[in-house]
């Protein structure tokens, strides 16, 4: 396949998890490949009634996309079960948190692939606890759990693996995951045990985070029952994003913090010393 080609990568976001927040550029992070063009559509926070979903993604497909990532919480709802169908035959990934599983068979069926984060809970979303500022800073606090604990790497290998292959003229193997603490922490290749042992707890404290809001946010009624349960969720999720500072730390003083750049050419590279030279 020729280095000029340009591959049209599609993203559809309906409703937020902390994964969606930064797929764009977990392909691109510097805006330098000359190999992919990407396009956003999202319906906001909104995932319902379902033709919000239907309708976003006849937008997206406006774009001609030669590759989708559908993200949205809950992928099995209506709504983004909804939209899959319309993607046809393009290879589509989808990337959702863990009520998703309920969709496993389904993505399966139809050969579309799936990332579901274990980590990203959902967030404590009735209006006397929730403004702006603590969903800004509750995200703040889950992105850091999504990118030291490893979830991210995992994100970012997987995709680049698909366009690297359709790139190269090769049929795409499309990612079936699960991300959990184990292989999470692996691809964020700790040096040291410490911070792994870190990373570990704040991975498993995060996704032990939406029992408590699911209860706060649908099974109680009383404020004075699901207040102080938003609250401690919320409080659970810094308590993980302050673990993964912790374990980072421990990397940067071994100076055994790993990165893995792309070039442009889309080629994940390399490096672990601060002063080394990715490769």
């Amino acid at each position: 396949m020729s280095e000029d080609k340009i591959l049209k990568i599609g993203i559809l976001k309906n409703g937020t998890i902390g994964s969606s927040l930064l797929l764009a550029f977990l392909m691109d992070e510097r805006a330098e490949s000359t190999r992919i063009c990407v396009r956003e559509v999202t319906s906001g926070a909104k995932m319902h009634p379902p033709e919000e979903c239907i309708e976003t993604m006849k937008k997206l497909l406006e774009f001609e996309p030669e590759l989708i990532l559908m993200s949205s919480p809950n992928a099995a709802l209506k709504g983004p079960k909804a939209a899959r169908e319309l993607a046809g035959t393009i290879p589509t990934i989808v990337v959702s948190d863990a009520p998703a599983k309920k969709a496993i068979e389904e993505l399966k069926e139809k050969n579309i692939g799936y990332i579901i984060v274990g980590c990203d809970s959902m967030i404590g979303a009735r209006r006397p606890f929730l403004d702006p500022i603590e969903m800004s800073c509750f995200n703040s606090d889950l992105l850091k759990v999504l990118s030291i604990t490893g979830a991210l790497n995992i994100i970012t290998n997987e995709l680049n693996n698909v366009i690297m292959d359709m790139l190269e003229g090769r049929t795409p193997s499309l990612p079936q995951i699960e991300i959990d603490a184990t292989n999470a922490t692996e691809a964020a290749n700790f040096s040291n045990p410490y911070a792994r042992a870190k990373a570990i707890a704040a991975f498993e404290l995060a996704a032990s985070v939406s029992k408590i809001t699911g209860k706060a946010c649908f099974v109680l009624k009383e404020r004075e029952e699901y207040m102080p349960l938003l609250a401690a969720a919320h409080e659970m999720m810094k308590t993980a994003a302050d673990l993964c500072v912790q374990a980072r730390e421990i990397e940067k003083y071994n100076d055994t913090v790993m990165r893995t750049p792309h070039n442009t050419k889309q080629t994940l590279l390399k490096k672990i010393q601060l002063y080394d030279k990715e490769q």
